[in-house]
């Protein structure tokens, strides 16, 4: 089944306006963070087309912050259907709508008007019927709060259930170059297979995003981690165009994963999470040439020492207090 690609910030607001007013039945969303005001009005614009909108938004960030009450707010008052996440899972950083039960976005953007001017996301938007009628499932759970485990392959991954191993596995899969385009390195068995891959012969390149958006508690695994790959020859390059916030793996020039989750330990077993693999020509394609343009804009890195905070700071970019890896 035909999917696209969305590319922030270099598409904007349109291809997300657009995919939120072709819902002419139903519209599901669930998100970490809503606050983007042309895309509430998008949605309550449906609601008052006569289309079935739910929400699902995430209450607390790990931090304690509260982003999204405003938003639940003028849902709820505009007669929209709107929910917290489901409670078994401390943060839900899943970043997902459903159209009429025949298209899925997903997403590592949250829907906030940074993620589409100042940082590099993507997203893809999947036809796929039984990718489609998974995501419609795991909404389905979360609304009522239920358990759900996952039955079937689906191109899918999904946490706290089976995003470790499916990104492990598609790691290990690659015979020939590995591209990494993600903010946070926190998870010792995804570094494991990464070196793993650059001790076989795998020509492997991660592209990160420095100290920016990494909390005090990921700072030492992420900067260690980066300079393990350092000493074992990996290419590593940090962001330069833009703020890293993108969670891209692409693997022999031919196949990709993204998605919302970091690699990170609490994204892979403690939150809600939600990311697609896809070989779909045209979107690979795309995923390339905007991966070998932001590391030929970018420069080699090496991380500091993770025992020196004295050294943690960058200039590049001005601290963003709100821009925080979960």
């Amino acid at each position: 089944m035909k999917s696209h690609l969305i590319v922030e910030p270099d598409d904007g607001l349109g291809p997300v306006l657009d995919f939120i007013e072709s819902a002419e039945t139903t519209l599901r969303i669930k998100q970490f963070t809503f606050i983007e005001e042309q895309l509430l009005d998008a949605v309550i614009a449906r609601r008052k087309a006569g289309v079935d909108v739910r929400v699902m938004l995430n209450c607390t960030k790990s931090g304690g912050e509260r982003a999204n009450d405003e938003t639940f707010a003028r849902l709820e008052a505009a007669g929209v259907s709107v929910a917290w996440t489901n409670p078994a899972f401390y943060v839900t950083h899943e970043k997902s709508m459903v159209a009429d039960s025949r298209a899925a976005m997903i997403a590592t953007f949250n829907l906030a008007i940074k993620y589409f001017t100042r940082t590099r996301d993507f997203g893809v938007v999947t036809t796929d019927p039984a990718q489609v009628a998974q995501i419609i499932e795991v909404f389905e759970a979360d609304w009522a709060h239920r358990d759900w485990v996952p039955t079937a392959n689906a191109g899918l991954l999904w946490s706290n259930s089976n995003s470790r191993l499916v990104m492990a596995q598609f790691i290990d899969s690659a015979q020939t170059r590995l591209d990494i385009q993600h903010p946070k390195f926190v998870d010792t068995v995804i570094l494991d297979r990464v070196v793993a891959a650059a001790d076989r012969g795998v020509k492997v390149h991660v592209l990160c995003g420095g100290r920016h958006g990494i909390s005090d508690s990921d700072v030492l695994d992420t900067f260690a981690s980066l300079r393990t790959f350092h000493y074992l020859g990996v290419k590593v390059h940090k962001q330069k165009n833009l703020r890293a916030h993108a969670k891209l793996v692409i693997v022999d020039r031919s196949r990709a994963l993204l998605g919302s989750m970091n690699i990170d330990r609490s994204a892979f077993d403690l939150r809600r999470e939600l990311g697609i693999m896809t070989d779909d020509v045209s979107v690979v394609e795309r995923l390339l040439t905007v991966f070998d343009a932001d590391w030929t804009s970018s420069h080699q890195y090496l991380a500091p020492d993770p025992l020196r905070p004295d050294q943690h700071g960058e200039d590049d970019f001005p601290h963003d207090p709100e821009l925080v890896h979960e």
